[in-house]
């Protein structure tokens, strides 16, 4: 398939991932059932007692690239939040996710539930994925999980509603007050721990002020074979960057590749984040609360982080055990999408024989 090395790190299953996998299996199997949850209620003046309480979304199409291990999460995730599931998965992962839903398929019916509650659609054929486009009478949702092109045709196709998971370009911009070693601790993690994935560092943004920081935090990136791009500023204090272009402030690379630019102020930083970002994650590494707190409200992201990691905003991570994807739409989900961003609501009402005059 000529694929990088980043993606056939997405591929691999080794028996540490697939121990993960159960892990993250068993986590969603411990989490409190969402359907039926009680949101609020009150007793109106006339009697009438209104409960709004969680209920599925119905049927979820989802359609994903590479990473076979979302099969299993995704199975998971829609089946104990009520739902029903049609997996779509990429070429590249066939015959793992046709296992993986083998297994899946098996352990519903020992367990008596409808073994249909996870279907895989077997053909890889692009054409698939119109026709289910189309069929809003029998699908509630729609879940893009991949590229950005994958996603724009989703959205431009759908009949029906359409939970969208754009492309990760993530930020960590490293402030005029911060600590040096914890900007680069935070830098090499958030590009390195695992490049492939979206909430990886793609661009980093240094103020003025924190310059003398750049070249510590280069060296280590260098270290981990990471490919430097910066501006005309991070050229020249940076030995062995590459020019920056005006398209690597808004590229996803997933890959060992980072772009850096330096900023005279938080306002720049936050504008850069606002216009170039993809509303994924953003980072700033401060010891100013004043700037912390700034940044935290003015960064239009789905999650904005204060001296840690962009890796941090992961279903997993955040609380919610795995997660069906990192959504950077407002409606109806945003951030990671666990089991309670996949169940809508309706109103109970129940009443002792009002009748409205």
């Amino acid at each position: 398939y000529g694929l990088n090395d980043a993606a056939i790190d997405r591929l691999r299953l080794t028996p540490e991932r697939l121990e993960n996998i159960a892990v993250a299996l068993e986590e969603v199997a411990a989490l409190t059932d969402p359907v039926g949850e009680v949101l609020d209620g009150s007793v109106r003046p006339n009697g009438l007692a209104v409960q709004r309480v969680r209920v599925p979304l119905g049927v979820v199409f989802f359609i994903y690239e590479s990473r076979p291990n979302v099969t299993a999460d995704a199975a998971a995730l829609c089946v104990k939040s009520g739902n029903a599931v049609i997996l779509r998965g990429g070429k590249e992962a066939l015959h793992s996710n046709r296992a993986l839903h083998r297994l899946l398929a098996e352990q519903l019916a020992a367990y008596g539930l409808p073994k249909d509650a996870v279907q895989l659609v077997q053909t890889t054929d692009r054409a698939a994925v119109g026709h289910f486009l189309s069929l809003a009478d029998f699908i509630d949702v729609t879940i893009p999980r991949g590229g950005k092109g994958l996603i724009e045709r989703v959205a431009a196709e759908a009949t029906m509603p359409v939970i969208k998971h754009y492309d990760g370009v993530c930020h960590v911009y490293v402030d005029a007050d911060c600590n040096a070693d914890m900007a680069r601790e935070i830098v090499v993690n958030g590009k390195c721990q695992r490049p492939g994935v979206c909430n990886a560092v793609e661009t980093v943004l240094v103020h003025r002020q924190a310059v003398d920081h750049l070249p510590a935090i280069a060296a280590a990136l260098h270290a981990a074979g990471v490919t430097l791009r910066g501006d005309e500023a991070v050229q020249a204090v940076v030995d062995g960057v590459e020019p920056a272009t005006e398209e690597d402030w808004a590229t996803e690379y997933l890959d060992l590749r980072l772009a850096i630019r330096i900023v005279d102020s938080i306002d720049d930083a936050i504008t850069h984040i606002n216009w170039y970002g993809s509303h994924h994650t953003d980072a700033i590494v401060t010891d100013s609360v004043a700037a912390a707190e700034r940044f935290l409200a003015e960064v239009d992201s789905s999650a904005v982080m204060v001296n840690a990691s962009t890796r941090f905003n992961d279903g997993g991570q955040l609380g919610l055990g795995a997660e069906i994807g990192i959504s950077t739409d407002r409606f109806h989900a945003r951030g990671p999408c666990g089991l309670r961003e996949l169940t809508t609501y309706k109103y109970l009402v129940r009443g002792t024989g009002q009748i409205r005059g």
